[in-house]
């Protein structure tokens, strides 16, 4: 029940609370100095670009990765090219044993978690009565099963430290339905994790901040295959995929003192996509 106005006259204990302690000069806002931020699927793709971007800003990164050793050496590099700390962790993150393993070893490495994107994903775009019950339970343990995976076990870290914050990757692909090609499991399984986190953002409001992030069509793995390509560029506004680049800067705003009031949010990049 809405409170009344006499109930909107009782002072609560606690309330207003304070504002962060953070720079008050913009670009001092997004410099993520001494942050360490974890990183999951981060070995090409977005994933990857993210990962660049923490370390650009100054923060220390984990990045986390299924088969694609790449991100091995890209750790290497980041911390050589922008002298800070930065590790790759081979984790599936379907596997919630793993998941906790590697939260466990990112705390022991690096001594806390500021960040943790859940970033890791995939898709088999068929129709239902197309797809296995196999395909089906493999979208559904990377996207859904990970993601819950990992806010359960960087959450436990939140708590406990008393400060954190989420980041989840969804997709457009939670907002509508995707044409030309028939893809209803991997829709839903971003319509799951969008809602959770939103969920997440009011259970965890006392010590952590929880946003999403929601691609349209970028020029990636996991972009706009050949039989959607010609539709991605008719119904995008701007006629064209992304580029990482140009997504970056989101991931970065969210994950910095730059985005301190911002809690529950989904963020749509999708070049106008959902539009029409």
């Amino acid at each position: 029940m809405s409170m009344t106005t006499d109930d909107c006259t009782v002072v609560r204990e606690g309330f207003p609370r304070p504002f962060p302690d953070t720079p008050s000069k913009v670009l001092e806002q997004f410099r993520l100095h001494g942050k360490v931020v974890v990183v999951t699927g981060a070995a090409d793709g977005i994933g990857l670009a993210v990962a660049d971007a923490m370390a650009e800003a100054g923060a220390n990164v984990a990045l986390w990765y299924n088969s694609n050793d790449a991100a091995v050496q890209r750790s290497q590099e980041l911390a050589r090219e922008y002298s800070i700390k930065a590790l790759a962790y081979k984790v599936d993150v379907s596997d919630a044993a793993q998941v906790q393993k590697a939260v466990s070893e990112v705390v022991h490495d690096f001594q806390k978690i500021d960040v943790f994107i859940a970033n890791a994903g995939m898709s088999i775009s068929k129709p239902i009565l197309e797809q296995t019950l196999d395909e089906y339970r493999k979208q559904m343990s990377v996207n859904v099963d990970g993601v819950v995976f990992c806010a359960k076990y960087a959450g436990e870290i939140f708590r406990r430290q008393g400060f954190g914050n989420l980041i989840v990757t969804s997709s457009m692909s939670g907002h509508i339905v995707n044409v030309p090609v028939d893809q209803p499991v991997y829709n839903a399984t971003k319509a799951y994790v969008t809602h959770f986190a939103k969920s997440l953002a009011r259970e965890w409001r006392d010590f952590a901040r929880v946003n999403i992030v929601s691609p349209g069509f970028f020029d990636t793995k996991m972009g706009a295959g050949p039989l959607a390509l010609n539709e991605a560029y008719r119904m995008s506004a701007m006629g064209r995929q992304g580029h990482v680049k140009e997504i970056k800067g989101l991931y970065l705003y969210l994950a910095s003192d730059a985005s301190t009031y911002m809690t529950g949010s989904d963020v749509l990049i999708d070049g106008g996509y959902v539009l029409p």
